[in-house]
């Protein structure tokens, strides 16, 4: 049996967002990159002091799993982009949160480590892989908080990844793509995102469906002319 097919395939799922069609919901890919994360959003209740801190690469859906858990829990606060907002704000969020026993998510980049690191406080908020704490309460809380990262997808979540934004845009892959493009990507969920979108482009611009050519150039275009290297 391959390895391939060991492994648990990808599920896309459908979020109740206000800001979605009813015909065509916000949805997100769950894969071993987020798997952990959307579980543990789920049971706020387990969190330490109901705080928890989500981080990932950009376009990695944060922001899409903020809004659900949102949606999901009304008495939340979740405060985006986190790392770019004063310590004093997010010290009496806190606070805030711990009177009224709700829970608080906050989200931010993160490009830095892995998610086996991503519960060294140290690292997430003392240094320039994340965002730098002067208040030392404010450090000392969310230190103890719940740490989430979001992880690069793996080659199946890649495949998914682009197959979803794919028929986002109603773009046709025809056989073949997936194995071609999957090995060559680079192994993160933007990437995934703004090759499908030059795909689509270079499609539209030459009046051509998405073969081989276009693949190739789109590889190139979005990763670099070295691309040529591993065609």
């Amino acid at each position: 049996m391959s390895r391939r097919t060991e492994k648990a395939e990808p599920e896309q799922i459908a979020l109740p967002l206000g800001s979605a069609s009813p015909s065509d919901p916000a949805r997100i890919i769950v894969g071993p990159a987020n798997k952990t994360v959307i579980d543990a959003l789920g049971a706020p209740d387990d969190w330490p002091f109901r705080t928890a801190v989500l981080t990932g690469p950009p376009r990695s859906g944060k922001s899409l799993l903020g809004r659900w858990f949102s949606v999901s829990h009304p008495s939340a606060r979740v405060i985006d982009d986190a790392h770019e907002y004063p310590d004093t704000d997010l010290f009496h969020a806190w606070n805030r949160a711990q009177q009224a026993s709700a829970p608080l998510l906050l989200i931010a980049n993160r490009e830095g480590p892995d998610a086996e690191t991503a519960n060294e406080s140290a690292d997430l908020f003392g240094g320039s892989e994340g965002w730098t704490i002067a208040l030392p309460d404010l450090r000392s809380r969310l230190g103890a908080a719940l740490h989430l990262e979001i992880a690069a997808p793996d080659e199946e979540m890649l495949a998914a990844l682009i197959e979803s934004h794919a028929a986002r845009r109603g773009l046709a892959l025809p056989n073949g793509a997936l194995t071609y493009l999957v090995p060559r990507i680079e192994r993160s969920h933007a990437a995934a995102e703004q090759v499908v979108a030059e795909i689509d482009r270079l499609s539209l611009e030459r009046k051509a469906p998405p073969t081989l050519s276009i693949w190739r150039a789109a590889l190139e275009a979005v990763q670099g002319p070295e691309q040529g290297e591993l065609l």
